[in-house]
């Protein structure tokens, strides 16, 4: 059964020693098999350094950092920063999408083999050729993709590991609409690469579940995103507490780059004008633009002014610990999901 007070009391007490091995904690040297995904405006050495701290994988978002004016160089005190936060394995995420500005993906790998960054999570269109120069310079590749078959050919670029993204997710995920439930099945079947689940996820039961459908831990961005660590005004945080699992919604899907959102006034806006001018990033772009993004988070805390990414698992989330509270509990409860109920179905 689940956890109930007494059988939580003593997984607390034991928590210090619970390890799920697999083959990422294996690979990364990590404690627990949970990653946290690249996410604009979130992933700062702050949060990254708390969650390696905690046992995790923290990763910094270089195209959140490495920002005019300082472009590259930005990136590389960002990672120079998360060094002198935590000993711990870390990572940075390199996302290949059309944006206003065409980043300098270039200068970013170039900064990730100078600071001799060990692990990159990739995601995208094209990676061929970040993922090369990534593995020649001796890195643990992660792609993030939304179909099994764009896993299949990132592995042959050379990818140590898959994060599979179901349509759960926050962000982007695609254009074709599978959910974890099938995709990560489909993954067990097909991968001959490790994966790990991603989107929609934020409990112990669905770490539990995607172990049990072959998937090496898995990668959250939405749950951490409601934690104390998390560099997001407290407003942000309260209204990912009161979120239901249908307060999301898409954008840009006319332009055939889904995005899935915070179903607010911003967005309810996009979508009614992209209904109108099915295509024209333009009419749209004013309300989409980065900037309003990270005045919502840092500066304002306002959840309705801008289009913000966050998954369906925004309402699973009842509560703001900390990174290492909340990985722990993840782990303990996954733990005894695996050694009790399901012990006890035999």
């Amino acid at each position: 059964k689940l956890l109930g007070s007494d059988t939580w009391k003593h997984q607390k007490r034991q928590e210090a020693d619970m390890v799920l091995k697999t083959k990422l904690t294996q690979a990364l040297g990590i404690k627990h098999p949970i990653i946290q995904g690249g996410m604009h405006y979130v992933g700062y050495a702050e949060l990254a350094a708390a969650v390696s701290n905690g046992g995790g994988l923290g990763i910094i978002t270089a195209l959140t950092v490495a920002q005019p004016p300082r472009g590259k160089e930005a990136l590389r005190d960002e990672i120079r920063k998360c060094r002198k936060l935590t000993e711990k394995p870390f990572g940075v995420n390199i996302t290949l999408l059309p944006v206003g500005v065409p980043p300098d993906f270039d200068g970013i790998v170039e900064v990730l083999i100078e600071e001799k960054v060990k692990v990159v999570e990739t995601a995208g269109r094209n990676p061929e050729k970040v993922i090369k120069k990534c593995k020649e310079a001796g890195m643990f590749v992660i792609h993030k993709c939304v179909a099994v078959r764009h896993a299949q050919t990132a592995a042959k670029m050379g990818a140590d590991m898959i994060s599979m993204d179901g349509f759960d997710c926050g962000g982007h995920p695609g254009e074709e609409d599978v959910g974890n439930w099938v995709l990560l099945a489909q993954a067990s079947q097909e991968l001959k690469i490790p994966f790990v689940a991603s989107g929609g996820t934020a409990t112990g039961v669905q770490l539990a579940a995607a172990l049990a459908m072959g998937a090496e831990g898995i990668n959250m961005g939405t749950r951490f995103m409601a934690t104390k660590e998390a560099p997001i005004l407290q407003p942000i945080k309260d209204t990912m507490v009161k979120a239901k699992v249908t307060d999301t919604t898409h954008i840009f899907r006319t332009l055939g780059n889904t995005e899935r959102v915070y179903k607010n006034k911003c967005a309810k806006e996009v979508r009614e004008i992209e209904a109108k001018n099915p295509g024209d990033f333009f009419a749209i772009a004013h309300l989409v633009k980065g900037e309003n993004y990270r005045q919502s988070f840092q500066e304002t805390g306002d959840a309705e002014s801008s289009a913000w990414s966050c998954g369906q698992s925004i309402g699973l989330i009842k509560d703001i610990p900390t990174c290492q509270e909340l990985m722990d509990r993840l782990v303990a409860e996954a733990e005894d999901i695996i050694r009790n109920r399901l012990q006890s179905k035999l």
